[in-house]
């Protein structure tokens, strides 16, 4: 007589021994491929083109350095009291829509000869956009530039940096402020020249 409890019981048992084998193989198979993406490399990062431009407070054309020294926001107005030369003082106040920035920029001889009268100046304030603003010019601004304004004189070798002081109408939009200054070729005084050298100086702007 045939036993057939006997059969399905060895059935039975080579069925969970497959089972078991089938679950021992896949944990294998997961565990080998965990160790294998733990073994790779991570990606490399993807290197970006973003150049961060370093502000730049000094500038050499030729033998003269520009270096930048202060740059004040007077705002929208400049109060005759605040007047410095009373020869030009007539008691009144001038006024803009958009606001007065003084600029100081020092500029210095690096070279062993003087430079002449005229061979250096400091030009237009240049936004982030690309806008110019000229320095104000005439006898209505000039009871408000420092007594200390030395633009374009004799440069001596070696000696401190000799200021240049002028005052801007700019606008309140404008950002990202630099100073243009200019010196003719090989120092020269000739600063119209095709061949001027002339470079941009950041601006810190204070209040």
């Amino acid at each position: 007589m045939i036993n057939f409890t006997r059969h399905k019981k060895e059935a039975g048992q080579a069925s969970r021994l497959l089972l078991i084998l089938a679950v021992v193989v896949l944990v294998a198979a997961i565990i080998v491929f965990l160790v294998i993406k733990m073994a790779e490399k991570p990606p490399s990062p993807v290197p970006t083109n973003t150049v961060v431009n370093q502000p730049i407070y000094e500038q050499t054309l030729g033998n003269i350095k520009f270096i930048f020294e202060s740059a004040r926001d007077h705002g929208d107005t400049l109060y005759a009291r605040d007047a410095v030369k009373t020869n030009y003082r007539d008691g009144s106040d001038l006024t803009t829509t958009e606001r007065f920035i003084e600029v100081k920029v020092g500029a210095r001889n690096m070279g062993k000869v003087n430079m002449e009268e005229g061979s250096w100046d400091v030009q237009e304030i240049v936004d982030s956009e690309g806008r110019e603003y000229v320095p104000l010019e005439g006898n209505y601004i000039r009871p408000w530039i420092p007594e200390d304004d030395l633009c374009g004189t004799l440069l001596k070798p070696a000696f401190n940096p000799t200021p240049c002081i002028k005052i801007y109408e700019v606008s309140r939009e404008a950002t990202g402020l630099k100073i243009r200054v200019v010196t003719g070729p090989d120092n020269s005084d000739d600063l119209k020249d095709a061949k001027a050298m002339k470079a941009l100086v950041d601006l810190i702007v204070t209040e």
